[in-house]
C-alpha cells in the first residue's frame, strides 16, 4: 500500500525523475511556482508521467510549471529574486502583485456568486444557478496535486482575501432550508477527497437530516479518482468512506462523484480503475469533466479515449470544458472554432451512450454558454451558441449566434450577430 508523499517548490529537487536537470532549469521552474501554486506526488511522477519524452508528456504539461506561463518581464524578476535570495517577504509581494494581474476569480465568483443573510456574505457558499449550491469544506481546500490549468489556483497560494471555505456546515444548511428550490449540493474546493474520512462526514451527513428532503443530489467534486485513486481503496479510510457514501445513497439522495479526468492515461493503471468500481459498488454515479487544454487533450482522439475507457468503467461522460479565463490561460487556451471541431469529431465516434458529453462549454459570468457549431445566415459565418445553464433562467435553451472569429477564446471576444441576441451578452 503506497503512503502519500507530496512534492512542492519548497522540495522540487527531491523528485527522482528531475536530478538531471540543470541549476537553471530549477530556477525558472521555482520562480513560476512562486507565483502559481505547484503541488505533485508520486503516483503521478512514478506511474502517469512518461519521463522519456517529458517536453511532449501531457500529464507532465498538466502538473509541471513552465517558464511560459509566465510574462516574460514577470519571469525574470521572479528569477532574480530567487537567484538573489530575496527576503521571502519581498518574492511574496512581488508574487501577490503578479498575481492581481491574472484574473484570479473569473465569472464574480466572489462579487456576484456568495450569498448573504442580510447582514454579511456566507463564508464557503456560491449560489449562481437556482437549482445548486456550491460549498467549500475550509479542510477541503488543498488538492492531492495541482492541475497548472486549474480555475480555483487562487485557493492555494495563501492569500485569505482570495480564498473561499467555511467551516460550520450548519451555515451551508441553514441556507439550503430557507432556498427549497435547491436541489443539487455540490462540495467541491480544493477537493473534498483531501479530508479523512470522519471530517467529510461532518459535512455530508448534516445534508441527510430532516428538514432538507429538497436536497435531492450531492455532488463532490475531485481530482482524487487519477491524482490519488489510492483514496478509495488502499488509503486507512478507505472502506469507512465507501460506507459514508452508501450511507448517503440510502438516505434517497443521488450522489454524483463528479470526476476530473483531462487525460485516457490518468485511467490506465490498475487501481484507477479501482477506484471506480469501489465508488459505483457503493450506488454512487461516477461523471467525467474536463477542460480542453493546449497540449494536453487538444486532439479528437485524446477526447475519444477519455470517454470510451470512462464508458468501459461505467463513467458517464459529462462536460468538455473551455479553459477559464485566468491563471496562465495564454499557455493553455484553444481557439473555440477548433474545440468545436475537436469536440464534433470525438462525439461522433461515440456510441450513444458516450453522447452525454456537451462541450466545448464556457463557464462564462451569465452562465455556462454552449458553442453549439459554426454556421451560416443570411450570408454571414456564426458560431451557434445556447446556454445550457444561467443566471436569468429564461435564456437557458434558446440559440443565439455569434459573429465568427477564428482566433476568439472565451465569451467576451464575441460579438453578438444579430441587434436581438445582445441580451445573451450582459455579464449578468
Amino acid at each position: 500500500m503506497p503512503a502519500f508523499r507530496a512534492y512542492t517548490a519548497r522540495n522540487l529537487h527531491e523528485i527522482p525523475q528531475l536530478a538531471g536537470r540543470s541549476a537553471d532549469d530549477l530556477l525558472q521552474l521555482r520562480a513560476v511556482a512562486a507565483v502559481l501554486p505547484f503541488r505533485t506526488n508520486r503516483h503521478i511522477t512514478d506511474e502517469l508521467i512518461d519521463w522519456d519524452d517529458v517536453e511532449h508528456d501531457p500529464i507532465y504539461r498538466l502538473i509541471f510549471p513552465a517558464p511560459e506561463m509566465l510574462d516574460p518581464a514577470d519571469l525574470a524578476t521572479m528569477t532574480k529574486l530567487l537567484r538573489d535570495d530575496a527576503p521571502a517577504e519581498r518574492v511574496a509581494a512581488e508574487a501577490r502583485d503578479i498575481r492581481r494581474r491574472l484574473n484570479p476569480h473569473p465569472g464574480g465568483q466572489l462579487s456576484l456568486n456568495v450569498p448573504d443573510d442580510g447582514d454579511r456574505p456566507l463564508d464557503g457558499l456560491q449560489h449562481k444557478y437556482a437549482e445548486t449550491v456550491l460549498f467549500f469544506p475550509g479542510p477541503g481546500q488543498m488538492c492531492h496535486a495541482f492541475c497548472t490549468y486549474c480555475f480555483r489556483w487562487a485557493q492555494f497560494v495563501g492569500d485569505p482575501d482570495l480564498r473561499m471555505a467555511g467551516n460550520d456546515p450548519e451555515v451551508l444548511c441553514g441556507y439550503l432550508r430557507r432556498h427549497p428550490e435547491v436541489t443539487d449540493v455540490l462540495i467541491t474546493g480544493g477537493d473534498p477527497m483531501v479530508m479523512r474520512t470522519e471530517v467529510l462526514a461532518r459535512y455530508l451527513e448534516p445534508l441527510l437530516a430532516a428538514g432538507l428532503e429538497t436536497v435531492r443530489t450531492i455532488r463532490i467534486g475531485t481530482k482524487a479518482v487519477s491524482h490519488w485513486p489510492y483514496r478509495f481503496v488502499t488509503d486507512p479510510d478507505a472502506d469507512e468512506l465507501c460506507r459514508l457514501f452508501e450511507r448517503v445513497v440510502a438516505s434517497g439522495r443521488q450522489l454524483a462523484v463528479m470526476a476530473h479526468y483531462s487525460h485516457p492515461r490518468e485511467l490506465a493503471p490498475a487501481v484507477a480503475g479501482e477506484a471506480v468500481r469501489r465508488i459505483r459498488a457503493t450506488g454512487a454515479s461516477v461523471y467525467a469533466q474536463a477542460p480542453l487544454i493546449r497540449g494536453v487533450n487538444d486532439d479528437p482522439e485524446t477526447w475519444r479515449r477519455l470517454w470510451r475507457t470512462g464508458l468501459d468503467l461505467g463513467v458517464v461522460p459529462y462536460y468538455m470544458f473551455v479553459e477559464r479565463d485566468t491563471g496562465p490561460r495564454n499557455y493553455f487556451e484553444v481557439p473555440l472554432a477548433r474545440g468545436w471541431q475537436i469536440f464534433r469529431e470525438a462525439w461522433s465516434q461515440m456510441s450513444g451512450l458516450g453522447r452525454t458529453a456537451k462541450g466545448p462549454v464556457m463557464s462564462a459570468t451569465p452562465g455556462k454558454v454552449l458553442v453549439d457549431g459554426v454556421t451560416e445566415a443570411a450570408g454571414r459565418r456564426l458560431f451557434a451558441l445556447r446556454y445550457v445553464q444561467a443566471r436569468d433562467p429564461a435564456l437557458v435553451g434558446r440559440p443565439f449566434f455569434a459573429d465568427y472569429d477564428p482566433e476568439a477564446t472565451w465569451f467576451d471576444q464575441l460579438t453578438p450577430a444579430f441587434g436581438e441576441h445582445r441580451e445573451f451578452f450582459r455579464p449578468a
